[in-house]
C-alpha cells in the first residue's frame, strides 16, 4: 500500500512525497482511514511508529476541505496536547512539513519560556496548536486562546501525561472542549487509569495497536553488556570512541546521573551535552539542535527530556541504566531504527537491574543477544549462566581498542559491529 492508496489529498501528498515517503507504517495504513472518515480513535502506539504522521495528516486534510467551502476569520480548530516541550516542538514541525501546501498554520506554546512570541502567533491567528498543558491553561486564562470552535482534539503520549501529573490539568481542558469533535487518543500503554480517561474523551472509539517489538525490535540490532556499576562510564567512553557513531543518544536514569556521565565523557575529550527537566528550555533546545545538526556526537538524556527527539539517521542508542519500566525500553530504543532505517541499541546492565532486564526480554518475547567479552566484564560482577563468548574475531578487536585507547578511536568500524551483532541474532 502506498499513500495515494489512502485517498489523501494532492496538496498534502505532495508534501509527503517531498519528506521520501510512500509507503505509510502500520499505524498510518490504519489510523488514516479511520479519522479521514471522522472517527474518534483509541491508538496503542510507541514512539517511532509514525503515530505523528497517522493523526497530523487527516486533520490537515478535513480543516483544508472545510476552508475550501467555509472562508472566514482564522480559528483554532485543532488541539494537540503532548506532554513536553521537545515533542510539542516536532508535531508542530510535522505539521508544518505535511501542510506546506495547504496554507493552513500552526503554532507551538510550552512553558519555560517568555510568552510573547507564543501569544504574537496566537494573534496573528493559527487553525491548528500544539501545546503542553501548563502553558495552555494559562494563556486560556490570560484570554488568549478559546478552545470553543475546536473540531478536532489529540492528546498524545496519554500515560507520561499521568506520570508528570497532569491529569487534573487535562480534565480542565476536556472540560473546555465542545461536545461535537472528533477526538484521538494515543497511548503506550493501556492500564485501567489510561482505559478510564480515555473513556472520559472519547465516544465510541475505533482502536489501533502496534505492538511494540512490530514498532521497533525487528530493525534494531540490539545487544547487552553486564558489567559493574563503577566500570559503567569506561566502558561507555570505549564503546563511544570504537564505535565512532555519527550520533549516539544515551540515556541516564535520572537527571543528577546524566549530568554526571557528560562530565565525564567531556574530561575524556568527548563533546557531549545534557538534557532533562533542570535545564532551561534554552539550553536543552541548543543542545538538541547541534545534536539534530551533528555539531554534538553524543546527547545524554532522561527518558522525559528524550520525549520528542528525532534525529535523521540516529545509529547508536545506549542505554547507560536499564529503564524499571519495561515498555520504556521500547521507547528508547526506537529513537533509532526509524522509518526504514536500521539502528543500533546497546545496553548496560549491572546486577541491580537483572530483574529489569528480565521484564523487558519478556515484554519484547525475546533475549538481547551479550557480549560478554568486552574490556570490563571481569571487574566484580558476576555473568550470566548460559553466556556465550564473543566470536574470537571480536576478542581481538576489543583488546586491540582497549590497547590503541590512548590513541582514541580504536581500529574498528561501525558497519563491522553492525555486522557481527546482527550475526548473534
Amino acid at each position: 500500500m502506498t499513500f495515494k492508496d489512502l485517498h489523501i489529498i494532492e496538496p498534502i501528498l505532495r508534501a509527503v512525497e517531498e519528506e521520501g515517503y510512500t509507503h505509510p507504517t502500520p499505524i498510518q495504513e490504519q489510523s488514516i482511514p479511520i479519522l479521514l472518515k471522522g472517527k474518534d480513535l483509541l491508538g496503542c502506539a510507541q514512539t517511532g511508529t509514525g503515530k505523528t504522521a497517522s493523526f497530523a495528516i487527516p486533520i490537515l486534510q478535513h480543516i483544508y476541505l472545510d476552508k475550501q467551502q467555509n472562508t472566514g476569520a482564522r480559528t483554532i480548530k485543532a488541539l494537540i496536547i503532548t506532554p513536553t516541550r521537545e515533542l510539542a516542538i516536532q508535531i508542530a514541525d510535522s505539521f508544518t512539513s505535511y501542510g506546506k501546501h495547504t496554507g493552513i498554520k500552526n503554532t507551538v506554546i510550552f512553558g519555560g519560556v517568555k510568552q510573547g512570541q507564543q501569544t504574537n502567533a496566537l494573534r496573528a491567528g493559527v487553525d491548528v496548536l500544539v501545546a503542553t498543558p501548563g502553558r495552555l491553561l494559562d494563556l486560556i486564562q490570560q484570554g488568549f486562546i478559546t478552545l470553543k470552535h475546536i473540531e478536532y482534539f489529540v492528546l498524545d503520549e496519554a500515560d507520561h501525561m499521568l506520570d508528570m501529573g497532569f491529569i487534573h490539568d487535562i480534565k480542565k481542558v476536556i472540560a473546555q472542549l465542545p461536545q461535537r469533535r472528533q477526538s484521538l487518543f494515543f497511548s503506550a500503554t493501556m492500564p485501567k487509569s489510561i482505559v478510564e480517561l480515555s473513556g472520559k474523551i472519547l465516544g465510541n472509539p475505533e482502536k489501533v495497536t502496534i505492538k511494540p517489538q512490530q514498532a521497533t525490535a525487528e530493525k534494531v540490532d540490539q545487544a547487552l553488556y553486564y558489567v559493574t556499576k563503577p566500570s559503567k562510564t569506561k566502558l561507555l567512553i570505549h564503546l563511544i570512541e570504537e564505535k565512532q557513531a555519527k550520533s549516539t543518544l544515551v540515556f541516564s536514569r535520572t537527571k543528577h546521573g546524566a549530568d554526571k556521565i557528560v562530565k565525564i565523557l567531556i574530561k575524556a575529550g568527548i563533546k557531549a551535552a545534557a538534557i532533562h527537566g533542570n535545564k532551561a528550555q534554552n539550553a536543552r533546545q541548543r543542545a538538541l539542535n547541534a545534536f539534530k545538526d551533528g555539531d554534538l556526537a553524543v546527547l545524554v538524556a532522561t527518558d522525559i527530556a528524550a520525549r520528542g527527539i528525532d534525529v535523521d539517521d540516529l545509529s547508536l542508542v545506549i542505554n547507560f541504566d536499564l529503564p524499571n519500566v519495561a515498555e520504556t525500553y521500547v521507547h528508547r530504543i526506537g529513537r533509532t531504527g526509524r522509518a526504514k532505517a536500521s539502528g543500533i541499541a546497546l545496553s548496560f546492565c549491572d546486577a541491580v537491574e537483572k530483574a529489569d532486564l528480565k521484564e523487558i526480554e519478556k515484554l519484547i518475547k525475546q533475549k538481547v543477544p551479550v557480549i560478554s567479552d568486552h574490556p570490563f566484564a571481569h571487574e566484580g560482577v558476576e555473568q550470566a549462566p548460559m553466556e556465550k563468548k564473543a566470536p574470537q574475531q571480536q576478542r581481538s578487536r576489543h583488546s586491540n581498542s582497549q590497547k590503541n585507547r590512548g590513541g582514541g578511536s580504536g581500529n574498528s568500524n561501525s558497519g563491522g559491529n553492525k555486522r557481527n551483532w546482527k550475526q548473534r541474532r
